[in-house]
């Protein structure tokens, strides 16, 4: 099991960090306390440990960004007492609130019932990927972009997803057809189109202008700019 563990204190880090590898539980860290969240894409965790304060952006913040995209675990650790803190972090979607200092026995017991519950029952497939700074969610239908999101239907989505694998090619209207149709979502050229300029839209009102262009008597093309 990994565990992203968002900890600013180098100490505390390491002492769980540590620890938890006696019980095969593998504890990575962010390597950028702004970018957090590219750390938590890349690295997939079964269970994410956050401290409240951090460098940069609190852990309210970066709970709620992997809210955005994950029902992944999540458990907060903060020497603040405050119980307007555990309310709000309760709000956010955490699974549990431990106060510092605590006994790290007591932490691991907590840890290992939060994955038994969680992974017994169900195995999550986080099905995300980053394009052009925004994350679409497949499992969610959603992309979001600067804290805005999109809400798409099956068909949209399923056109941005072929057309983002095939970032900066042409994809044909044919081919596009084909894949619908072989997906048994029955289109014809018109609803085609119909769903390309949904799409389009849906991307321009969350700020993603240009992504999708239409290439006359081609097809369409995602363009990633890095």
């Amino acid at each position: 099991m990994k565990i992203l563990l968002i900890e600013d204190d180098p100490s505390i880090f390491e002492m769980i960090q540590t620890r938890f590898a006696q019980w095969s539980l593998n504890v990575i860290g962010p390597k950028n306390f702004q970018k957090v969240m590219d750390d938590f894409l890349e690295e997939k965790p079964q269970l994410v440990l956050i401290d409240i304060q951090l460098p940069a952006y609190d852990g309210f913040h970066w709970c709620r960004e992997i809210r955005h995209l994950s029902k992944v675990p999540i458990l907060f650790l903060s020497s603040r007492d405050h119980p307007m803190d555990m309310v709000m972090a309760m709000q956010m979607g955490a699974d549990d609130f431990i106060q510092k200092p605590f006994h790290m026995e007591v932490l691991l017991a907590k840890v290992q019932a939060i994955l038994r519950r969680t992974y017994d029952y169900v195995e999550e497939k986080m099905d995300v990927t980053r394009f052009n700074n925004a994350v679409i969610d497949y499992t969610r239908s959603e992309i979001v972009y600067e804290g805005a999101v999109a809400s798409l239907t099956k068909n949209e989505l399923f056109i941005l997803r072929i057309l983002v694998e095939r970032a900066n090619q042409i994809v044909s209207r044919d081919e596009l057809m084909r894949k619908l149709w072989d997906d048994e979502r029955f289109v014809n050229d018109n609803t085609l189109s119909v769903n390309v300029n949904r799409l389009r839209t849906k991307l321009e009102d969350i700020g993603l202008q240009e992504v999708i262009l239409t290439k006359k008597g081609l097809g369409y093309i995602a363009v990633y700019q890095g």
